[in-house]
């Protein structure tokens, strides 16, 4: 089977959620005999200026990148205002990917044609005019969604507004698209459940997250000390930046007050000003740090106060998959199948963190159980090989549909 794997980011390094998911899914598909090939956007936002593939991309039949600037412009966002076009969607829709994506299509017959999220939407038409692949959309979000949850945390009213409008302006584009595909993998069954009641009335499988254990088995002995808290994530996607300033400014000064001991150590790429050069007492900012694996294992909580988005956070799989006790919101954890108070801790209020966290800390060396368990609890869900396998059956399933 020859797959062609679009995606509007160079998935390297593996320090995002986005970059995770492609990652798992792309090498377990490898390993099961599938011919992969990637063509990726190599974006101004997301740059890879390496000369050769690093080891971890081996898997691949053969990777193609096209340069993209995808820089926010005021005069471009204007301009999709103006026309009622989605900015967010125009960002990523570029003629030099079209012209590279014909030029593999006309030269290779594909069997399956895989778009790694809705911005890549825009492409249908190249894809159905110069090949008879079958495409399939992995949505790893319902994207509007997550833009409407923004909003609603906005007080400033003019950016609520342009915010509501865009958001709008994406949901008609998502809503329009969502009948064009042979095939939609959800990453949760709610979100499948979302598409329906857009209109989607295709073929359809729900796919988890898979990830790669590249940090090899969980290591406890972070729990033989005084437990620290840590967050880590790419701080130019809005809900990562939104959830930990409302964690710094609503949170923290109450955690202070009840665990004074307690540090809170914060890692993450394109790390903005506000927070690279923030002075809050036992807040340690580490910025994009060379190793995630670790820098998670090194502390023991890992904090996800996510206020917005969607999907399923590849952050917090991979760290259950090191042992690390999860405190996250109810947004956070759609889509993950794990106890509260069991697998990890739920909290969505400032009080509750609080409280969660000055448990964790009291519990002590006992605290590792729970690691434990999240450890347990991401190896019966999300290997990436079992969930791998139940993709290549639906992809055999419908080659066989078009053979017919």
């Amino acid at each position: 089977m020859k797959l062609l794997v679009l995606t509007k980011k160079f998935p390297f390094p593996l320090m995002d959620g986005e970059s995770l998911a492609i990652h798992g899914l792309t090498k377990s598909l490898s390993e099961l005999g599938c011919q992969v090939s990637l063509l990726a956007m190599n974006t101004s936002k997301h740059f890879f200026a390496g000369l050769e593939l690093p080891p971890e991309m081996d898997h691949y039949h053969e990777v193609r990148t096209v340069a993209i600037d995808n820089n926010v412009s005021p005069v471009d966002a204007a301009t999709n205002l103006v026309r009622g076009t989605s900015y967010h969607i125009s960002r990523f829709h570029q003629q030099s990917y079209h012209d590279a994506l014909e030029y593999w299509l006309r030269e290779v017959d594909f069997d399956i044609v895989q778009l790694e999220t809705l911005y890549l939407a825009p492409y249908l038409g190249t894809i159905r005019k110069h090949s008879s692949a079958q495409v399939v959309m992995r949505s790893h979000n319902v994207e509007h969604e997550i833009w409407e949850r923004c909003c609603e945390n906005i007080s400033f009213a003019p950016k609520r507004w342009y915010l509501r409008h865009l958001t709008k302006q994406l949901r008609e584009y998502e809503r329009s698209q969502l009948n064009q595909y042979d095939l939609l993998l959800p990453i949760t069954h709610r979100d499948k459940k979302h598409f329906e009641r857009l209109g989607y009335r295709g073929r359809s499988f729900v796919l988890p997250i898979g990830l790669e254990t590249r940090c090899g088995p969980p290591t406890y002995d972070s729990y033989a000390s005084s437990p620290d808290l840590h967050f880590i994530g790419s701080l130019d996607w809005m809900p990562n930046l939104e959830g930990l300033q409302w964690f710094l400014n609503e949170v923290w000064p109450e955690v202070r007050s009840r665990c004074p001991q307690v540090k809170f150590h914060i890692a993450g790429r394109n790390m903005p000003h506000s927070i690279s050069q923030l002075r809050m007492q036992n807040v340690v900012i580490h910025g994009e740090v060379p190793n995630s694996c670790d820098f998670v294992a090194a502390h023991s909580i890992s904090v996800v106060p996510l206020l917005s988005g969607g999907g399923m956070r590849a952050k917090i799989l991979e760290a259950m998959s090191l042992g690390r006790v999860v405190i996250a919101t109810t947004v956070g954890l759609e889509g993950i199948r794990a106890r509260n108070r069991r697998d990890l801790f739920i909290a969505d209020t400032p009080a509750q963190f609080a409280q969660v966290i000055e448990e964790c800390i009291g519990r002590g060396r006992q605290l590792e159980r729970i690691g434990r368990n999240a450890y347990a609890a991401f190896y019966r869900h999300y290997d990436r090989r079992v969930l791998g396998e139940k993709l290549i059956e639906n992809y055999e399933q419908l080659i066989d549909l078009v053979r017919v």
